[in-house]
């Protein structure tokens, strides 16, 4: 009895600490939603304070939307994000492949160099010289090349990569298959788990570029969604996106958050099984 009422109590606890995180998690989404729908003088009457919203209206998704520069903003996002992220797992899989191959010549130097930049940086000034010494200023290729291989993903898809049976390898071998016949026939194809996470990181941190552009890009239709919403909310001033003043800044800035948002909610439920299969393969050598 003893031991079943500690069990339960134990299960109890765990249960209510579950609970508080997916509220911690699901309140600051559900406040962004409801003042983006609901009128600001309801908003007022509920003392900022609303949950749940009762009279809904759509004049701020319009008044973003109704923007000269959203456009492009969209567009140069959802550019990065898909190019980039393309770009990301080409190069980062060529790379990750022949780094499992202990017969490298230099392999091990290799992965210290990568293992280095882990922990070390070159730093801002650096990587902006060596951007503009490339010609990449006031490109959207500024904001893909240079983070065009992530160190972490790098090693996580090696490890996925070892996982892999070797008898895979020998048996392309002896068909006369070459490495890059077995990277593209047989590695790849088995390696869409970890292809979808690493692809996941790379689309999220693309999605959401904003520093880079910052420091890269000073035209404004050239802008990533980020950097437009970072003047949205820092700012707030309503005369950028052409609507009436009478449209409270509040409504503008919660209706930004949540279209910039949208896509990624939308997108990662589908591939939310690959990402938690590859997330655990790819952590650990099998």
């Amino acid at each position: 009895m003893v031991a079943l009422w500690k069990d339960r109590l134990y299960l109890t606890i765990v249960y209510l600490i579950l609970i508080g995180l997916v509220v911690s998690v699901i309140f600051p989404l559900l406040y962004v939603v409801s003042v983006s729908l609901t009128p600001y003088s309801e908003v007022l009457r509920h003392g900022g304070f609303l949950v749940v919203p009762r009279d809904i209206t759509f004049a701020a998704y319009k008044a973003f939307l109704k923007d000269d520069m959203v456009p492009y903003a969209y567009g140069v996002t959802v550019f990065i994000t898909v190019v980039g992220t393309f770009v990301n797992l080409v190069l980062t899989s060529l790379m990750a492949y022949p780094l499992t191959k202990k017969y490298l010549p230099g392999r091990n130097i290799f992965l210290l160099l990568i293992v280095f930049t882990t922990l070390f940086g070159a730093g801002m000034i650096p990587v902006y010289l060596i951007v503009k010494a490339t010609g990449l200023l006031n490109s959207v290729w500024s904001m893909i090349i240079p983070s065009a291989i992530g160190s972490f993903n790098l090693l996580v898809m090696k490890s996925f990569f070892e996982s892999l049976p070797e008898s895979l390898d020998e048996a392309a071998r002896i068909d006369g298959a070459g490495e890059t016949g077995i990277l593209v026939r047989i590695v790849l194809p088995l390696s869409m788990p970890i292809m979808a996470t690493i692809g996941l990181f790379y689309a999220v941190g693309h999605w959401n570029e904003f520093f880079s552009a910052l420091i890269y890009i000073s035209d404004r239709k050239l802008h990533p969604l980020q950097v437009m919403l970072q003047g949205i909310l820092n700012r707030g001033r309503t005369s950028e996106l052409n609507v009436e003043e009478t449209l409270p800044t509040i409504s503008l800035q919660m209706a930004a958050v949540v279209l910039t948002a949208l896509p990624i909610i939308v997108v990662y439920p589908f591939i939310q099984k690959h990402f938690t299969k590859g997330v655990l393969l790819g952590s650990v050598k099998g």
